[in-house]
This record gives structure tokens, sequence and C-alpha cells, in this order.
């Protein structure tokens, strides 16, 4: 399957601005919020049928990139 390109986009038009799974109107804070809550990625998928499982696996790949980026741009600037 493809993924969209970006994962992810925000526009003031679409629930006020919250970053969404792009094509969709599920907010990214949504799948974090089912994951923070102890909920599986396949009960996530079950209650959003518009966000493949590729998709969301996706977007956490990219948050994970983000974060050690984040990290290691903290880090460096400690040292």
């Amino acid at each position: 399957m493809d993924l969209p390109d970006p994962l992810i986009t925000s526009t003031p038009d679409r629930l006020g601005g919250s970053p969404v799974f792009a094509g969709t109107r599920v907010p990214v804070q949504t799948f974090f919020e089912y994951i923070d809550g102890g909920e599986t990625l396949d009960v996530f998928l079950v209650h959003f049928p518009s966000v493949t499982r590729e998709h969301a696996l996706a977007v956490l790949k990219l948050s994970k990139a983000a974060l050690i980026k984040q990290i290691m741009a903290s880090a460096a600037k400690a040292a």
C-alpha cells in the first residue's frame, strides 16, 4: 500500500488545525491517547477504520525518529 506524503497534515479548516492522519479526519493525538491509555493498535484501527495499519506504524516510526533527534540535539547542546 502506498502511504500518503506527508503522513500527517494540519489545516485550519479541519478540526481547528489539529494534526490528523493525512487523508482522514482522525487526530494523531487520539492515536497516542489510545496507546497511552493501554489500548492496542488493533483496537485503535477498529475504531478508526480510515487509518490503515501501515499508516499508523509509519506515524509511530516518524514519531520515534523525531524524539530521538530531539534528544540527541538536547544532549549535544548540554555537552
